[in-house]
Formats: structure tokens, sequence, C-alpha cells
């Protein structure tokens, strides 16, 4: 997907705020943490699957990317069990890139 395909710019207020969130920041961004758990993934997917979510300063990806293997009928109790599923699937499927200061990678592969 290109830049100018996605339903907003990644890197507006809607998308990783001018470069300034990243991966799990831009994901629970679109949820409030008072009133929208329980959640389920299926519902989640289906509102957000299209937006952006910058996972680096060179990459963007799709919600639905990162959720791809996160099954629809899967419930995340709160946001903390949202945040280690997608923590899970984003390792799983090669969407981490941070994993602490002194290992940050600004480029996979």
């Amino acid at each position: 997907m290109s830049a100018h395909d996605w339903p907003h710019d990644p890197d507006g207020e809607q998308g990783s705020e001018g470069r300034r969130k990243y991966g799990h920041a831009v994901l629970v961004k679109k949820v409030d943490e008072e009133d929208d758990f329980p959640l389920r993934a299926g519902d989640y997917r289906e509102e957000f699957a299209d937006h952006p979510v910058r996972l680096d300063a060179d990459t963007v990806v799709s919600v639905d990317d990162v959720f791809q293997d996160i099954d629809d009928d899967t419930e995340f109790e709160d946001i903390v069990a949202f945040h280690k599923a997608v923590g899970e699937t984003m390792r799983a499927n090669d969407l981490w890139t941070y994993e602490g200061a002194d290992a940050f990678t600004r480029t996979r592969g």
C-alpha cells in the first residue's frame, strides 16, 4: 500500500502523530481504556483494518497486517491483554523494531 492509499496520513494526527508514535502507541490510541474493554479482536480489526501503523522511520503497515495472526474471536479483557497479544504477533511476524534503547534497530532485516 502506498502512502496515497491510506484512509488518512500515516504521520498525521490520526496516524503516528508526525512520526512521534510508533507500533503499539498508534494501535492503542484507537481505543478507550475505560470504555472499549473487553474488546473483541474482530471488532477492532473490522473498524481499523486499513488504517496505517508506522513501525519505524521507514515502515508503515496496516492494522490488518498487524492483526493477521490474531483470531477475530479473541477477546482482550483489558488494555494489558491487548498489548500482550499485539506485541506477541508483531514479534512473531517481524513487525517489531524496538527492543529497548540499547538495541533499537532503525531497519528490519
